[in-house]
């Protein structure tokens, strides 16, 4: 099973030999979990709670993403 990453979040374009070319980063995915984990963890959970947290982050930002690709 492929996940759905929604490419880069952040791409860097450089021109090497006069063609334009993306430099990767953080996946839109990484990202949008990040914003989530930062949610979850902002509302008082303590570090126990961290790996669960995680798990929960991904689960969004997975729905975020279909979410998005639906529009």
């Amino acid at each position: 099973m492929t996940t759905n990453t929604g490419g880069t979040a952040f791409p860097q374009y450089f021109i090497d030999k006069n063609v334009t070319r993306m430099k990767g980063g953080m996946t839109l995915r990484d990202y949008f979990a990040a914003k989530a984990m930062q949610a979850l963890i902002g509302h008082g959970a303590d570090s126990k709670q961290y790996p669960i947290d995680a798990e929960q982050a991904y689960v969004i930002a997975d729905a975020m993403l279909k979410a998005r690709s639906e529009k």
